[in-house]
């Protein structure tokens, strides 16, 4: 696929302002400071289209990108902020469900890990989740080139042994450098599909 326009359109704090639209939206979801700005910029070709900050926790809102001027890619707020209040966590939990459970033209939802750590257990209680509340999701590794081949595999394998716990399939995984632009084709190839 071949992005041609990707432009900031709105952010919301509730699904129920986000924009009348029957246009497919993409969401991209993840503990804060996996790369979630970065990998947004890398699949659009532009380097500041979602803001990349050193301070997780930088996405507090439900921001729209078109795409194409045909789709949507959605930024949602990181989960599991250790540096914010409970109250502001609750919000951001009440934010990120109502959209997730009520936005009707959200084709699929990419969840972001970073490939370098072992299973985070609010990683797999937010997949977990989803899959009870049946909404469909992709795993979406992250910062690759951060660490060896077999490094990588030994993480891959740990995560997925960790899913076939609760899961009897996984859903679709991809692996990512927001560096390299590595997986770049390969998502919007996914992407294209859903379309």
């Amino acid at each position: 696929m071949n992005i041609k326009s990707a432009k900031f359109l709105v952010s919301n704090t509730n699904v129920k302002d986000c924009p009348k639209t029957d246009k497919r939206e993409f969401a991209f979801i993840g503990r804060s400071n996996v790369g979630k700005s970065s990998l947004i910029n890398m699949l659009t070709g532009q380097n500041k289209l979602a803001k990349t900050s050193q301070t997780p926790g930088k996405t507090q809102l439900i921001n729209h990108f078109e795409i194409n001027d045909s789709w949507f890619i959605v930024d949602l707020p990181g989960y599991g902020y250790a540096k914010v209040s409970k109250t502001q966590r609750e919000k951001f939990g009440q934010m990120i469900s109502g959209y997730l459970l009520h936005r009707e033209n959200l084709i699929t939802t990419f969840v972001l890990v970073d490939s370098r750590l072992e299973p985070q257990k609010i990683d797999v209680e937010f997949m977990n989740w989803c899959g009870e509340k049946g909404i469909p999701f992709s795993i979406v590794f992250t910062k690759i080139d951060k660490l060896s081949s077999s490094e990588l595999q030994k993480n891959l394998a740990r995560y997925k042994k960790e899913l076939l716990k609760f899961w009897e399939e996984l859903p679709p995984v991809f692996t990512t450098s927001s560096e390299s632009k590595f997986g770049r084709e390969k998502l919007l190839n996914y992407i294209e599909t859903l379309l």
